[in-house]
């Protein structure tokens, strides 16, 4: 097991698989199945990203090195939050952006039954390690363990 310690955008605890992207994650792209066309699994849309083409992301632990595309991906994630197909959380080995980090505070904030912890700036050895089905651990103060 190895351990990192991010900053904490939106608080929470979870354990989850993970399914990992070393290229920025297109939301709108990414999750258009899950918002458009009843994709309960969050397959992931978007053919430009071959780490996660074709994944499911829903409850899983998705871990990146950030969020790219339009600017509707704030609402992109808080649309996915409020649709129960989230990931279990959102890991960012580079510090996130604002419109990725207005959609997980705001989820946070407005949606009572969801949960979708996301930590960011865990470094590049976190994305170097981390490998898809490994499990991760969230904990409340931004320390993520991967076994």
């Amino acid at each position: 097991m190895k351990v990192f310690k991010g900053r904490v955008v939106a608080p929470g605890t979870v354990s989850a698989k993970a399914v990992v992207s070393h290229e920025g994650l297109n939301t709108l792209a990414s999750f258009q199945k899950a918002l458009q066309f009843g994709d309960k699994n969050a397959t992931c849309g978007d053919q430009n990203n071959q780490d996660l083409y074709g994944k499911q992301m829903a409850g899983k632990a998705l871990c990146l090195p950030q969020t790219i595309g339009s600017t509707t991906g704030g609402l992109v994630l808080y649309c996915a939050c409020s649709m129960h197909r989230q990931p279990a959380c959102m890991l960012f080995s580079k510090p996130i952006d604002s419109l990725a980090a207005a959609g997980a505070v705001l989820s946070s904030v407005w949606l009572d039954d969801v949960t979708m912890p996301v930590i960011d700036s865990l470094g590049e050895d976190f994305l170097a390690y981390v490998k898809d089905g490994m499990t991760v651990t969230v904990k409340d103060d931004g320390t993520v363990e991967v076994e």
